[in-house]
């Protein structure tokens, strides 16, 4: 099992408040789920946690069988750039760099360089149909060239998970149902799993598993 939780809760003191009560998850290698819920319901506090970003108040959660709990700060920092792969609403390209500079960055973190990065993010941007615009810099993108460069950046160092989080909520229709659909291709293609958190039904129906987060609980 690639991600295991069991019997998580996350609340904050100030003011007290519980967010998620008593989460049991599972996620196989190369599986694909949707989690959908009304907005405060926690499901960002949730996809934080299932991306080490952040850790539950109590219960436990294993990456690959390691209790997160167990690992240093270092530790998680290197499961963050190497196994995971991140997609928030915006997608935080660096305006002064180019595209391929952009998709580079997370190999930056690496103690020596990959001589390969570079060939394996022109290939990237190639897949999600970006090939002719490597040079250019976010502000001369659309908002959708910009999402699918977010993609394949979160790719580059070859995760074995992929967490994407409202992915398509800043988008028109037409660029959020493409971007949906490059984003289940690739779990298909490379073998990677899966989360997407989404107020889209349309979306989340397009995968083969949904989950609802509501009250605090996955249902």
């Amino acid at each position: 099992m690639l991600l295991e939780l069991t019997s998580v809760r996350k609340s904050y003191s100030s003011p007290p408040v519980e967010v998620l009560r008593d989460i049991h998850f599972q996620l196989a290698d190369g599986e694909a789920v949707a989690i959908v819920g009304p907005s405060g319901s926690g499901k960002s506090t949730l996809l934080n946690i299932l991306g080490a970003l952040d850790r539950p108040t109590q219960g436990r959660v294993l990456f690959d069988g390691r209790d997160l709990a167990a690992l240093t700060e270092p530790e998680l920092a290197a499961i963050r750039n190497q196994q995971i792969g991140f997609v928030f609403q915006l997608h935080h390209l660096l305006p002064q760099c180019s595209v391929l500079e952009n998709v580079l960055l997370p190999t930056l973190a690496a103690a020596t360089p990959d001589p390969a990065a570079p060939e394996r993010a022109a290939q990237l941007l190639e897949r999600v149909g970006l090939q002719h615009r490597l040079e250019h810099r976010p502000g001369q993108l659309s908002g959708g060239e910009c999402q699918r460069v977010a993609v394949a950046r979160a790719l580059i160092n070859r995760p074995r998970l992929l967490l994407a989080d409202e992915p398509t909520g800043a988008l028109d229709h037409a660029n959020a149902v493409s971007l949906g659909q490059l984003l289940i291709e690739l779990n298909k293609e490379q073998g990677v799993a899966l989360v997407v958190v989404t107020h889209s039904l349309e979306l989340a129906a397009r995968l083969p598993r949904r989950l609802e987060l509501r009250d605090g609980a996955l249902h």
